[in-house]
C-alpha cells in the first residue's frame, strides 16, 4: 500500500471572542455540535477527555457505509492560544491515515481567528481530498457555533470538590440554581450521566419556567455535559457544559452554552442572559461560603 504525504492549511475568522472559539473548539460538548461534516454523517462520540494526554474518539456514520472510527490524542493544550493532537482514522478495523493537527486562535473579546494546519500521512486513497473537503466544512460549522455560544466564568474561592459537591448534590442544586429572587420547584432529578433533572424556575413576580435537563456526561470532580429543552421532553433550546478547574487554590467554574439557532441566542443576550448567568454562578460562591 502506498503512502501519501501533504500539508493542509485552513482559516477561519469568527465574529466571536477568542475565548469562547477556544470553548466551542475544545469542550466535547460543543465538539459534538458542529463535528459533521455533512448532514448525512452522523457523528457518535464514544470517548471524549480534553485534556494533555486525554484521547477523543468518534464513529462517522454514512448509511449503506462502513463507519470510520477516528481517535484523536491532546498533546498540548495553551487555552486561547494553540493546541496540537492527533488523529488517526481508520475503517473496519484498517488504519487509513494519520495526521498531526495543530490549531493557532488568536484575537479580541469582539472577534477571532483559527488557523490550522494538517500534516496528513494517508494510506487509503484520496485521503488528502477528503481531509480537504472535512475540515474545511468543519471549521464552518466551528464558526456558526463559536457565534451561537454564551461563556460565563466565575473564580470561586473554594476547594474543587466543595464546588463539585454543590453542583452535582441532588440536594443542594436546587437550593441555588438559577438568578438572583428565583426559585425551583423539583419534579425529578438524578444527576448522573443518562439522568435528568425536571424543574420549574420560579422568577420573583411567580413566573413559571419549565425546565429540562438531559445529563449527557459527568466526569467526577472535571466536567459536566448536557442539554437543556424548553419543559419536559420539549424543543432543544441548548447544549452545555460546566468546566471545575482549580486555579491558586480557588476554583474556576466556566459555565458554555451553545444555542440551538442564532435567534435564541441573541434573543437570551437581549433579556440579560449573561447577567443572569453571573447571578447564578454568584449563588452558587455563596452557597459555599465564598465572597
Amino acid at each position: 500500500m502506498s503512502t501519501g504525504f501533504a500539508t493542509l492549511s485552513f482559516e477561519r475568522w469568527v465574529e466571536a471572542p477568542v475565548t469562547t472559539l477556544w470553548q466551542a473548539w475544545t469542550a466535547p460538548a460543543a465538539r459534538a455540535v458542529w463535528a459533521s461534516p455533512a448532514p448525512s454523517v452522523t457523528v457518535e462520540f464514544l470517548e471524549a477527555d480534553t485534556s494533555v494526554g486525554g484521547r477523543e474518539i468518534s464513529l462517522c456514520k454514512v448509511d449503506g457505509q462502513p463507519d470510520t472510527r477516528c481517535e484523536a490524542g491532546w498533546l498540548v493544550l495553551q487555552p486561547g492560544a494553540l493546541s496540537v493532537n492527533t488523529e488517526v482514522l481508520s475503517s473496519e478495523g484498517v488504519t487509513q491515515s494519520a495526521a498531526l493537527v495543530t490549531a493557532h486562535f488568536s484575537g479580541t473579546d469582539h472577534e477571532s481567528t483559527i488557523a490550522l494546519t494538517v500534516q496528513l500521512s494517508s494510506l487509503a486513497h484520496d485521503m488528502e481530498e477528503g481531509y480537504r473537503q472535512g475540515f474545511s466544512a468543519g471549521l464552518d460549522n466551528l464558526a456558526g457555533v463559536a457565534e451561537r455560544t454564551m461563556v460565563l466564568s466565575r473564580i470561586i474561592a473554594a476547594p474543587r470538590d466543595l464546588v463539585w459537591g454543590a453542583w452535582l448534590n441532588p440536594g443542594s442544586l436546587p437550593q441555588w440554581w438559577g438568578p438572583d429572587g428565583f426559585s425551583c420547584r423539583t419534579q425529578r432529578i438524578d444527576l448522573r450521566a443518562g439522568g435528568e433533572w425536571v424543574f420549574d424556575m420560579i422568577g420573583p413576580d411567580g413566573t413559571v419556567y419549565p425546565n429540562h435537563h438531559l445529563y449527557r456526561e459527568v466526569r467526577a470532580g472535571n466536567r459536566i455535559g448536557y442539554t437543556l429543552l424548553w419543559g419536559e421532553n420539549g424543543p432543544r433550546h441548548a447544549d452545555a457544559w460546566v468546566l471545575f478547574e482549580d486555579e491558586d487554590g480557588a476554583t474556576r467554574v466556566t459555565l458554555g452554552m451553545v444555542f440551538t439557532t442564532s435567534s435564541e441566542y441573541e434573543t437570551a443576550r437581549g433579556f440579560g442572559a449573561v447577567e443572569l448567568g453571573l447571578q447564578t454562578l454568584g449563588k452558587l460562591a455563596r452557597f459555599v461560603g465564598a465572597p
